[in-house]
């Protein structure tokens, strides 16, 4: 697919996929092969890989608008698509239950959609006001009852861990003074409570934004569901068959790095070992790309979410999977 495709497929459209041209060019999606999108979102991906290639591709989302989107998008491309409700962590169960048992190419773009930010009644974003909820699936506890509930050091440590918040103690203090008083319901009593007690950085970006990241991440087990679906993509993905991820923050990234070089390292200094020390597997991947990819300067300017985007991308060898279905 060209540039001026890439635009084209993308315009006027309420989600630009970002690193779409780095997507296309890692997954190399080509006629008769079988993809996956992980995390179908608002359908950027599974159109431009279809567009691309007359390949089938089976989507995953467990956010019930993206759902929708997706069973309208089946009958545009004639039985090449197909839409599956689930978390992207599931999918060692969810593909084959839907049909192949294994697959060429699996794309995953982790994190919060620009669509689902958008909407002020997910939750998700502090810039508008909406209910405190934050789940992709809508369904099970909303980010209002955590911090509604939970113990101070409990919220501490949600939000040091996944927010990377220095001052998170501080903040947990404040949401339980906070809370004794009324109850937490809308982002933007959450965000002040966390304006309160963090200084604005340099950079300008918003005190609440790590807070809201963490909490985010909590509510939806992401980091966990990112496991379950790397572990997955080594059962499903056929020799040859690429995984490429997309991350927007180090958390997310850090994790799919660790998972790519340990699962792709050189066999030669993996065998060098102690005596007495446990035998280290056989990379089953190799390397696509040797160090993370991000966006050109055109996109940044035209979609700044696309600053903090890393692309990493591998292929699977010929080498027996060291999980079973995301299981180890």
């Amino acid at each position: 697919m060209s540039d001026k495709d890439i635009s084209f497929a993308t315009e006027d459209r309420p989600h630009k996929p970002v690193l779409l041209r780095e997507v296309l060019e890692a997954l190399a999606p080509a006629d008769g092969e079988i993809m996956v999108d992980g995390t179908f979102g608002a359908g950027g991906y599974s159109r431009a890989i279809l567009d691309s290639a007359k390949c089938e591709l089976y989507g995953i989302d467990r956010d019930p608008t993206a759902v929708a989107t997706g069973k309208k998008l089946e009958a545009e491309y004639d039985g090449r698509f197909h839409m599956v409700e689930g978390c992207f962590g599931d999918m060692g169960r969810l593909i084959p239950a839907a049909g192949p048992e294994q697959v060429d190419g699996i794309v995953l773009d982790i994190g919060v959609s620009s669509m689902q930010l958008d909407q002020a009644d997910r939750g998700f974003s502090f810039r508008e006001d909406g209910p405190l909820d934050m789940r992709m699936s809508m369904s099970g506890p909303t980010a209002a009852d955590f911090v509604n509930t939970a113990e101070e050091e409990d919220i501490a440590n949600v939000i040091y861990r996944y927010g990377e918040e220095r001052a998170s103690r501080k903040v947990a203090r404040k949401i339980i003074e906070m809370r004794a008083e009324e109850p937490f319901a809308t982002t933007s009593q959450l965000a002040r409570a966390v304006r309160s007690v963090v200084r604005k950085s340099k950079d300008g970006i918003d005190p609440a934004t790590r807070t809201f990241q963490a909490l985010r991440i909590y509510v939806n087990d992401e980091l966990g569901e990112l496991e379950r679906a790397m572990d997955a993509a080594e059962t499903l993905l056929k020799p040859g068959g690429r995984l490429v991820i997309v991350t927007f923050h180090s958390l997310e990234d850090r994790q799919v790095k660790t998972f790519m070089k340990a699962r792709s390292g050189d066999p030669r200094k993996m065998s060098r070992r102690l005596p007495g020390e446990p035998e280290v597997a056989i990379p089953t991947f190799t390397t696509i790309t040797r160090k993370a990819v991000t966006g050109q300067k055109d996109e940044i300017r035209a979609n700044p979410r696309a600053r903090s985007a890393k692309l990493r991308a591998v292929a699977r060898n010929e080498q027996p999977a060291t999980t079973q279905g995301g299981r180890k």
